[in-house]
């Protein structure tokens, strides 16, 4: 079994999931805080466990990488609004 989060979706019990990459931050994060759940109940064979790990956490590298862009893109905000800024003071 790879540990590589994006052969989770391939190796995950629940094979019929959408794709990681094709997933809003909404949808990932609601699908994380579910495979969250699952562990912590402890009911699922060791296996399946492995994969909802390894979905998890593709799931959270999706989600940090919706909130990195949107970080920088509010960066990219700020910076045009305050060159602006100066354009219109001097």
């Amino acid at each position: 079994m790879s540990l590589d989060p994006s052969a989770a979706s391939a190796s995950s019990p629940d094979s019929d999931l959408p794709d990681v990459e094709s997933l809003t931050y909404e949808q990932a994060r609601e699908e994380l805080v579910g495979v969250v759940q699952r562990l912590e109940a402890g009911s699922a064979p060791l296996e399946d466990s492995l994969a909802l790990w390894e979905r998890g956490e593709a799931l959270a590298a999706r989600c940090q990488v919706w909130l990195d862009d949107a970080r920088a893109r509010l960066a990219a905000v700020a910076e045009q609004e305050g060159q602006d800024g100066q354009d219109t003071q001097g």
